[in-house]
């Protein structure tokens, strides 16, 4: 296939993301013909380099696009849709319901999946509460990703923390504030990956007995991203031995979550354990971060899955999506002239 990596590049960002070329590395060793395009806000640009040639699929990296941090990605597969290019990952729909955490939840109540009770907090003082919430709660944007406008901090214990909070994520990045009750206990993460019967890799785990004592056992944005922090060094994700009851709960939770939320072709679900030992899901990742040392691909390669038949399996799932929903828009077609 003709296959191009969509990603955005930062104005201030001389080159990508290093997990653009590790993708387009994997595939073009899996026999595609691969290019990487970059994009920063033009969408003029964009379109014109989508249509000479046309590409088979787009392997679509993006994240955001232009000022637009909130609603950028939708964007950007909204175009793709209009250009009839084939893309991995969920369509503009798709991609609202599973950006929007309030909007999620509900999603996985109606399908009676477990959730931590939630109130959101719009800055135009609306208020929606999920259930009846007991402290502590646990605070961060309704929208944002990559652990943006989380920290220690994020866990407030009264009504005076919980407004504090509140306020300093909707000035801050103008968003509204998800609150939801924070659930002790053991953090784990299942990647999902395929559409019409898609597959739960082994579970990971979050390692927390690394930070210091006292620190809060979430995965902030320091213990994420900075490298130089204590909590960066103190967490790691690993494969547990776990036992079969509950590996297998943890997978079935995970699958019935990535299917209430119509991800596509491939997804991470972050769960709790809590004390009692009911699961309760916090966040539904579509199009997660696949570099190679990422909590799916480390949950892929458990399973038997190296790094370039993980790609490439993407790929292939998005493609044969895309077929069978050109096969049923052909099929409507038809139907609409039988009818005229």
């Amino acid at each position: 296939m003709r296959v191009v990596v969509l990603a955005y590049l930062e104005p201030d960002d001389s080159a990508p993301d290093v997990v653009v070329q590790q993708v387009a590395e994997a595939l073009e060793s899996a026999g595609h013909q691969t290019s990487v395009m970059t994009i920063q806000g033009d969408v003029e640009a964009m379109v014109s380099a989508l249509k000479k040639p046309k590409p088979d699929l787009v392997f679509n990296l993006v994240e955001s696009f232009g000022d637009d941090i909130l609603g950028g990605t939708m964007g950007v597969v909204g175009v793709l849709d209009l250009l009839e290019v084939p893309y991995t990952g969920g369509g503009p729909g798709e991609i609202f319901l599973q950006e929007d955490k309030g909007l999620a939840k509900k999603l996985l109540a109606f399908e009676n999946i477990p959730y931590p009770d939630f109130a959101t907090f719009a800055p135009s003082a609306e208020f929606e509460t999920g259930g009846n919430l007991r402290m502590p709660l646990f605070v961060k944007p309704l929208r944002m990703e990559a652990s943006i406008g989380i920290d220690q901090k994020s866990l407030v214990r009264n009504t005076q923390e919980l407004m504090e909070r509140v306020l300093y994520i909707q000035k801050t990045f103008g968003d509204s504030a998800l609150a939801e009750e924070f659930i002790e206990g053991r953090e784990f993460y299942v990647g999902v990956m395929g559409n019409d019967q898609p597959k739960a890799f082994p579970p990971l785990e979050m390692d927390f007995s690394g930070m210091k004592d006292g620190s809060l056992h979430v995965m902030d944005k320091d213990a994420k991203f900075n490298e130089s922090s204590d909590r960066f060094r103190g967490t790691q994700p690993i494969v547990p031995d776990l036992e079969p009851e509950l590996r297998a709960r943890l997978q079935k939770v995970s699958l019935e979550a990535y299917r209430a939320l119509r991800v596509r072709d491939y997804g991470r679900v972050d769960l709790r354990l809590a004390e009692t030992g009911e699961i309760f899901v916090i966040e539904v990742n579509a199009n997660c971060y696949l570099e190679k040392g990422s909590e799916f691909a480390i949950a892929a390669k458990a399973d038997g899955v190296d790094y370039e038949q993980l790609i490439s399996q993407i790929a292939g799932h998005a493609l044969e999506r895309w077929k069978q929903r050109g096969r049923a828009q052909r099929k409507r077609k038809r139907a609409r002239a039988s009818l005229s």
